[in-house]
């Protein structure tokens, strides 16, 4: 047999250059390359490793571990899960700063390869620097705490071990029902041992989307509730993206005259604009996808796992005759809240699906009636994010209604949008509108506060050609901003608002809904010296770190900005003050946020009969 001798490290990185897959009908290398901190548990070995082939896998350096692991998710959510990156880190906390975009990788499915440098295998210096000890388990170390959030995990104690567990690790990310981070933990010992490797494990490898056909029973018991239905709508999930179905789910609803709406991950699956679209569903959705969800016969969910923003945490579907169909890549998500399952790839199940149904299609009455509730709500997104009479007011503290208006009109089809968490989030699903599959990328699975500006990067990194726009408010910002200058260095443009209310707005108007009084979210409800928390200058601390940048402060000056922007050779940041208190109102659906049972506050006693009130909508 023949073999070649190499460090586990150095095989490591060998094999992920032999993979490869198939993209718009090229192949590419399955890895874009490999995020890397170095420190002493990973320098000598996968340091070495990845400079000795530094000309034909790049190793991009970044400013901190976590930033560098969210921009490899948001890398992956672009290319939907068609290409991967591996981010390696020190053992202790460059490991552990790394566990917060492991859990985001997996609330959303989103295949990243992580390598943290462990301890020694041998133990012989222990304990190490930065070496967390468990007194009766000697085997435990910070790296375990990837274990929760990967779908693969394996510590490779034995440089032989590879050669078993890596493809396992890479069949677990591009497998779609189990897609998710994998995590090898690598003791910083046995990254620099030698062993004989089999050539045959550096043999070039092309992997294609695996599409698992459904059932042919569950097919036909979907036909059937299809053909029966009087009042169908379908969900756009994520899964419609990542199995490349955008084709397919159109051509049900339009053959079919489906309505259908758009769960966060789903959103751009059809133009804003296209006659059957309804707009965002649920908790952060339009009056008229929840009018029409709360009303209809059969909820057809394509792709996804139908969260609690989704579902109104629950409460939804109200018809007590309804039927969820729910299709999708795994039956973990397939079955959930009692659902019919059509478990499958989406592309090849509605394409099976298609053939049956022909001739079907809705009733003339129901379209009717969902094509004008949607006019309604699309006269409501009209207003509330037009160019307000105080645009040139530089005293009015513009809405983020307002800020979202005037960046969704200065943006194009080559644009995309990136945001995480806060209200933004909710505030986008109901009012972006995007006539590209890929001009909306906001991830809310985990609503990942700081994911925004290294996620940027990840999706510039994936579309270069793109002109990417991230929406940034001023907590997310001072939570993660170090890959502003990463952006600056590596030559990828970004165009940055931040939108500075403050504090956590989103979360104080939260408090307030449950009775609470404002308390430790806005800076001025904060415990602070006399004279306050200081005001950020935003614009500055970003010229810092090597961005073009500008304060503006009002409505007029943020659309010359944004021009601006567009010109800028380089990453271009703009902030601008608004208003943490309002909220878009039209729209909306109950979320279930428990309230204390007990308080002296009257406020909160009334929101908890109001929440007692609600679950009694909610099913077990």
């Amino acid at each position: 047999m023949d073999t070649i001798r190499l460090t586990m490290a150095q095989a490591l990185v060998k094999h992920l250059q032999a993979q490869f897959t198939v993209v718009d009908g090229v192949e590419v290398p399955l890895f874009g390359g490999a995020w890397a901190i170095f420190g002493h548990g990973n320098v000598a070995g996968m340091g070495e490793a990845l400079a000795q082939v530094k000309d034909e896998f790049t190793t991009f350096r970044a400013h901190n571990e976590q930033g560098m692991a969210l921009a490899a998710c948001a890398y992956a959510k672009q290319y939907r899960r068609q290409r991967i990156m591996a981010c390696t880190s020190s053992i202790g906390p460059g490991a552990l700063n790394m566990v917060t975009a492991a859990g985001m990788a997996m609330a959303n499915r989103l295949p990243v390869l992580f390598l943290p440098g462990d301890v020694f295998a041998t133990r012989t210096p222990d304990p190490v620097l930065q070496q967390v000890e468990h007194f009766n388990d000697p085997t435990l170390s910070v790296n375990d705490c990837f274990r929760p959030v990967s779908r693969y995990f394996d510590r490779i104690n034995r440089p032989e071990q590879l050669i078993t567990s890596l493809p396992v690790a890479i069949n677990t990310m591009l497998d779609p029902a189990t897609c998710g981070p994998a995590t090898l933990a690598l003791p910083q010992d046995v990254q620099t041992m030698a062993f004989d490797y089999p050539a045959s494990f550096f043999a070039k490898k092309v992997h294609k989307l695996r599409r698992n056909r459904a059932d042919v029973d569950q097919l036909a018991t979907a036909v059937a509730a299809i053909k029966q239905a009087k009042k169908p709508l379908i969900l756009l999930g994520g899964g419609v993206h990542y199995s490349l179905a955008l084709e397919e789910a159109t051509a049900l609803i339009e053959q079919c005259h489906i309505p259908a709406c758009e769960t966060q991950a789903g959103k751009g699956a059809l133009p804003w604009d296209h006659e059957f679209n309804l707009g965002s569903v649920g908790v952060t959705g339009s009056s008229a996808a929840n009018a029409a969800a709360q009303e209809a016969d059969l909820i057809i969910a394509i792709g996804t796992r139908l969260q609690d923003f989704t579902s109104a945490s629950r409460t939804l579907f109200a018809n007590p005759d309804h039927t969820l169909l729910s299709i999708n890549v795994t039956s973990f998500d397939a079955e959930k809240h009692n659902a019919v399952p059509l478990i499958g790839d989406a592309k090849v199940t509605l394409q099976e699906l298609l053939a049956e149904v022909e001739g079907y299609q809705t009733p003339a009455t129901w379209s009717k009636k969902v094509k004008a509730l949607n006019l309604d709500w699309l006269t409501a997104v009209d207003q509330v994010t037009a160019l307000p009479k105080q645009a040139i007011d530089h005293n009015y503290l513009p809405t983020d209604a307002n800020v979202i208006g005037v960046i969704n009109r200065a943006a194009s089809t080559n644009s995309t949008l990136v945001q995480a968490a806060g209200g933004l989030p909710g505030e986008l699903h109901k009012l972006w509108r995007t006539s590209s599959d890929l001009g909306y990328h906001v991830e809310y699975g985990f609503s990942c506060m700081g994911y925004e500006l290294a996620g940027g990067l990840g999706v510039k990194m994936a579309t270069p050609e793109r002109e990417v726009i991230v929406m940034v408010g001023d907590g997310s910002y001072l939570m993660l901003n170090s890959e502003i200058a990463t952006s600056v260095m590596l030559g990828l443009k970004l165009i940055i608002v931040v939108l500075d209310n403050r504090g956590y707005a989103c979360i104080n108007r939260l408090q307030q809904a449950c009775g609470g009084e404002s308390f430790n979210n806005l800076l001025q409800h904060c415990h602070t010296v006399e004279a306050g928390a200081p005001k950020t200058d935003f614009a500055a601390h970003a010229k810092a770190l090597g961005a073009n940048s500008e304060q503006v402060s009002c409505l007029a000056d943020l659309e010359q900005a944004l021009t601006r922007a567009k010109a800028s050779d380089k990453t271009y940041v703009i902030a601008i003050d608004t208003d943490p208190i309002p909220s878009t109102q039209e729209g909306g659906a109950w979320w279930d946020v428990a309230v204390p049972e007990v308080s002296n506050r009257e406020q909160v006693v009334d929101a908890e009969r109001q929440y007692k009130i609600a679950k009694q909508q909610q099913p077990y």
